[in-house]
Parts: structure tokens; sequence; C-alpha cells
């Protein structure tokens, strides 16, 4: 079959060429866009007087079968096109005859593409939302369960300070808020419309641009052709935005990893988000976060991906550009489908509190608690950290924790010690008296629940 572009060329192209070239098997995803936008562009054509109202009528008549037809499965795409633009331009003018041939003034393939794409994009967008929003929010009911769950908290993988499981949680609630602060921020830059820049240097016709925009949703329009038709960085942005959320589910993964491991024994995932061994009956392997984890690596290479396919293009629109599609989409399915996973996960993680007071109560956590103590009291702090690191280090000679130490061995450090130090270094008390804002103890958790359940509505 001749293509739709036979002129200068006769249209017909080696079958290894066309199929190499040809888009159609991942493009076809935006057909509702594509339809959506060329009514549009219909409109706006009829309202400037390039084409007939009658004939505007038709083609959006027409495009709005066809997208009946495609959703019912009574039309399939015809995987010989070669891209969904074609498929769905060469099927109106199947249908409509000449008229349908009209469709296409004032426009190229293009803008249209650019214009497909950020639509695609803007509702995929939506969606990615949605699914953070409940994400963000079974977080927040986890936390709530567990505001008073005490934990080690730790740095380098060491056992720091006494937290709660609940604080712990909030903090990948505040790095999900932040992700959701970017995601708008990538779409509203993407909210602006290319279409009307036709193939890089506008149009002879008197069109409206702004009209075309305004019906489809755009807040404005892209102020120059060429970098209207020539710009990815809308999808260069929303793959950044989405390697940093994957991160953030990445490091929550790898905790789950260790949680849930007999070494911590922290918290039980439910059997329907974990996996067995085909060998060993004893396993049962937190796959859904090691997935999560590994798909990371995935979504980093469909960014790195556009960004050296981009990095030596000339203005303005080149063939190799046809490559963002499939980086992005496989992107943002990624996203979706390890966003869905994860709640579905951690809905049924549960925690073993005991396992996690029992290792809070090891580690000598409260050390600085201890220092503390002594400040309170008068003592310098770089004098109190000396003497509550001796103190630790004769409680490992004689395998003891702090609250183990007599009183009298208090004293033999410093006279500052009363019997009023054991509910100082008590967990539950430690927790309780980090009352600075945004820290762990109790009110604080509840405070942090609060602000994320007001932002999420």
């Amino acid at each position: 079959m001749a293509k739709m572009w036979a002129g200068r060329t006769d249209g017909q192209v080696d079958k290894i060429a066309d199929d190499f070239n040809s888009s159609i098997h991942f493009d076809c995803r935006m057909f509702r866009q594509d339809i959506k936008g060329s009514s549009a562009h219909a409109a706006m054509l009829a309202k400037q007087g390039i084409i007939a109202e009658e004939e505007a009528d038709t083609l959006i008549n027409g495009l709005e079968g066809i997208l009946s037809d495609l959703e019912s499965g009574k039309l399939e795409f015809d995987m010989t096109a070669e891209d969904v633009h074609m498929f769905i331009e060469q099927e109106l003018t199947a249908r409509l005859g000449e008229v349908g041939k009209k469709l296409h003034t004032a426009r190229s393939r293009n803008d249209q593409v650019a214009l497909d794409i950020r639509m695609y994009l803007r509702d995929e967008i939506e969606e990615i939302l949605e699914k953070i929003n409940s994400l963000v929010l079974v977080i927040t009911d986890k936390a709530q369960e567990y505001k008073k769950t005490i934990m080690p908290g730790y740095t380098h993988l060491q056992r720091a300070q006494p937290i709660t499981f609940g604080h712990h949680l909030m903090a990948y609630a505040m790095m999900l808020l932040r992700d959701i602060d970017r995601l708008n921020d990538c779409k509203k830059r993407m909210n602006q419309s290319p279409i009307g820049a036709c193939a890089l240097a506008g149009t002879t016709y008197n069109t409206d641009r702004r009209f075309e925009a305004e019906k489809l949703g755009f807040d404005g329009i892209c102020e120059n052709s060429l970098d209207a038709v020539s710009d990815r960085d809308f999808c260069l942005e929303l793959m950044s935005t989405f390697s940093i959320l994957m991160m953030h589910l990445s490091r929550f993964s790898e905790e789950i990893i260790l949680w849930s491991s007999c070494e911590f024994k922290f918290v039980e995932l439910s059997d329907a988000f974990t996996t067995g061994s085909s060998i060993m009956p004893q396993k049962k392997n937190p796959d859904m976060a090691e997935l999560v984890r590994g798909k990371t690596g995935r979504v980093y290479g469909d960014l790195f991906a556009l960004l050296t396919t981009l990095k030596g293009l000339p203005l303005a629109y080149n063939k190799d550009m046809q490559e963002d599609k499939e980086s992005v989409f496989d992107a943002v399915d990624t996203v979706k489908a390890c966003l869905d996973v994860f709640k579905g996960m951690l809905e049924g993680l549960k925690a073993n509190e005991a396992n996690m007071k029992k290792a809070a109560g090891a580690g000598f956590i409260n050390a600085t608690d201890l220092a503390d103590y002594l400040v309170k009291k008068g003592l310098p702090f770089r004098s109190a950290y000396k003497i509550s690191g001796s103190i630790v280090a004769d409680c490992i000679v004689k395998n003891i924790v702090l609250e183990d130490v007599a009183l009298a061995d208090y004293k033999k450090y410093s006279d500052l010690f009363e019997n009023d130090v054991y509910k100082e270094i008590d967990l539950t008390t430690c927790v309780e008296k980090r009352i600075s804002e945004g820290g762990t103890s109790f009110q604080s958790v509840e405070k942090q629940i609060a602000f994320i359940r007001k932002r999420i509505k």
C-alpha cells in the first residue's frame, strides 16, 4: 500500500524498512488523545473558515465513530499502518471520502504527535497521582496503627536512637508528598499546546492556536514553533520525577526486605505478596519488594535512554524522536505497576512489635539521653558525652545495658546521677520527650499524620 505521504517518492517502502520505521505497535495506545486532538482541530478549522461547518461536523462525527469502534473492539488497529495518526486518518478517509482528506489541513504529524504525547502523559499523571495518594494514605494508616511502637532508629545501619515505627513510616509519606508536588509541577510545564506549529515553521493559514489549546484543556501554547515540535523536555522531566519516586520506593523496599528477614524479624508480609522456593520449603521470599527495587533501575534506564537519544539532535524534528515513546511508556507502565503492588504489599504488612522493642533495648540507643540527663543537671555537653561513652564501654565489658547499671556505679562517674536517671533513659521516655517539631514523640507523629491527611484531601 502506498503511503499517504507519497508524492516526492512513490511511497513504496521495503518491508524491512517499513517495519523498522513503523511505530503503531506502541503509539496506538494514544488513539483517544489523537482522536480528541483531531476533533478540536476540525472545530478550529471551521471556526476560522478554513473548512465549512458541515465538513467539520462530518469529520467530528466520523472521528467519534472510529473512537467508538476502537473502544468496542469492532475496529482493530491495522499494524501495517505507519503510526496511529496515519491509521486514523486513513480510516477516516475510507469512511468519509474526500472530506476526510481535509482534516490534516494546517497541521503536521510533527505537531500532532507532540500534542498526543502531551495529552496522553497528562492523563497518565492524573492516574499516577491518584495511586500515590492511595499509597500515602495506606502508609498513614499504618503509622497511626504503630505510632507508639518503639524500634531502633539507624544511622550507618547501626542502632542509633529510639524512634517509633509510625515515625519511620511517616518519613516515606513525606517523600511521596514531594513526589506528588514534582508531578504536579511537571504537568504544569507540560500543559502547553504545540498544535499549530505544524512541521516546524507554522502555517500560512489563519489558524487560532489558542482556541484549539483551550478546547483541549491546555493552559496556553508553545510560543515558538521550532521548540513546539522538537521539545521533549517534558518527557525527560517526567521520567526524572519517576526516577526519584522509584528511588523512594526502592529504599522502602530495601527496608522491608531487611525487616522481614530472620535477622531482623521486625515485620511479616502477607502470603499474598510473597513467594516460596522451588527447593527450600521454609522460604517466604519478599519478591514484590525485590522487584520494585529491581524495576527502579529499569526506570532509570528509560530516562538515560531518552537523554542519550536527544543529546545530539539539531532542531527541529528528527525521526530519532520516535524513540521517546517506548521509553516514556515503559516508565509509565512500570511506575503504575510498582505503586499498585506496593500498596497491596503494605496493606498486608504486620509489625512484630515485641521484636522491635527488644532490638531497641540493645545497642545503647539511649546513650544520648544519658548524656542529655547530665546536661540538664548543668554539665557541658562534651563532658556529658565523654562520661556516657565511658559508661557504655564499661557496660560492653560487663555485658549489661544502661538500665542495669547500679546507681552507685553511675555515681563513680558523676555525683549528678540520681534515681531519676532510670526514668530518663527508659525507651518510652526517650521517645516521648523528643518534643521538637517533626520528631518521634507520639504527639509529633500524630501531627505529621494530620498534616499528611490534610494535604492529601
